[in-house]
């Protein structure tokens, strides 16, 4: 049956809202041959959008030729304002941004892992608070949280686990009651990694990919078709816990040590680097051993004065850390043959080609399924960025409701 009217309309302004989302702003000729409406029909629904204060003259384009500009359209990016956390074990970080997502403020702040519940919440609320005032608005529309751990399926809330700090699960309702009205929700932080990495990073041309987290601690985020996948429990990816060769036990239900975690961790790579003499420091919330890692990487990509020992160390250094990273890596292709692998996570970026390289060349050799691996561009910064990306989504799927 054909549309209605008024189906039809609401089908189009969400057509030229999602281009204007995705290009930036547009005349209303580059709306018509974007969209292939009559130009009657892009002018009705520009002046409709516009009214409705989803839309505004941002511009002209034309400038340099003769005649008439042509207006630019774009979307009113203080309809609404969003934030971002990154909620790690002992710190936390937040950024404000408007509804195009132009970042307005930033801010961190560690939190000790002897701090008490009550007090680390109050920090975390009130650094969302003051990077509020700092981007000059009074409320936030949707905040969208990434933390580690598990995420409940049925009620979209941080599970009890085990090994994580108790204020995770409570920041979330904290933040509800000193932010009214504000859309809160949280989701697992190398999920949104993943999202990150396949809109604006290295998975931008995949839909069936897995990101190997590599940061403090370790985990897989799951792509098929396009689709994150999260499990029955909300589970899927918890490597941490895999069973591997060359570890001095077995992993429980309540501690990872023993799995993959104690192979490819932040702190198990700091010890493999101090054993081939490479202690880089940590720098902002890059991880010791990412340091240790990205040095490695540059030595072996230029060498002091030749080959000598320290390139040669640097070289062994990211060759033992791919023969750990491989056993992961080959666990998770063998049983998803996603065709490709991202390295991701501060570990992950530092590496770069040198180590996603080693352990492309490992995997062609335990597994016959043919597996890029890519290293990560967004580094840590991409769970702040994915929780971004979803906060956005959110919000303009209110504001701008699909057609029913």
């Amino acid at each position: 049956m054909p549309a209605s009217p008024s189906t039809a309309r609401a089908i189009n302004d969400r057509l030229a809202l999602r281009l204007l989302q995705q290009e930036g702003p547009l005349t209303a000729g580059q709306l018509k041959q974007l969209t292939g409406l009559s130009r009657p029909t892009v002018a009705d629904l520009v002046e409709r959008l516009t009214a409705s204060g989803l839309v505004t003259v941002v511009g002209e384009a034309g400038e340099a030729r003769r005649g008439p500009n042509a207006k630019l359209y774009g979307i009113v990016a203080d309809r609404a304002h969003l934030a971002a956390l990154d909620v790690r074990t002992e710190s936390v970080a937040v950024l404000v941004s408007d509804l195009v997502g132009r970042v307005l403020a930033e801010a961190s702040v560690p939190i000790g892992g002897d701090t008490g519940t009550g007090t680390a919440v109050e920090r975390a609320v009130t650094l969302v608070e003051h990077a509020l005032k700092e981007a000059g608005a009074d409320r936030l529309h949707t905040v969208g949280i990434g933390a580690p751990g598990l995420i409940d399926p049925a009620s979209g809330e941080l599970r009890d686990t085990t090994g994580l700090p108790a204020w995770h699960r409570s920041l979330v309702a904290a933040l509800q009651q000193r932010l009214p009205g504000a859309r809160v929700s949280v989701e697992n932080e190398t999920n949104l990694a993943a999202l990150a990495e396949q809109r604006d990073g290295a998975a931008r041309d995949r839909d069936t990919f897995v990101l190997l987290w590599l940061g403090h601690g370790t985990g897989a985020a799951v792509v098929l078709d396009g689709v994150l996948r999260r499990g029955a429990s909300g589970g899927t990816g918890e490597i941490g816990f895999l069973p591997v060769p060359g570890t001095a036990g077995l992993p429980s239900a309540t501690d990872c040590e023993g799995g993959f975690h104690s192979l490819a961790g932040a702190a198990a790579v700091a010890r493999l680097a101090a054993e081939y003499g490479l202690t880089a420091g940590a720098t902002g919330h890059e991880p010791r051993a990412a340091g240790a890692v990205r040095e490695a990487a540059r030595l072996v990509a230029t060498p002091p004065a030749g080959p000598g020992p320290v390139a040669r160390e640097a070289a062994e250094f990211l060759d033992a850390l791919a023969d750990r990273l491989a056993v992961g890596v080959a666990s998770v292709v063998s049983i998803l043959d996603p065709g490709c692998v991202v390295l991701g996570g501060e570990i992950g970026q530092a590496g770069g080609e040198a180590l996603a390289g080693r352990v492309a060349r490992r995997l062609h050799r335990m597994s016959p399924l043919p597996t890029e691996v890519r290293p990560g561009t967004l580094g840590g910064g991409a769970v702040l960025r994915g929780a971004l990306l979803t906060a956005r989504d959110r919000a303009q799927d209110e504001l701008f409701p699909p057609a029913r």
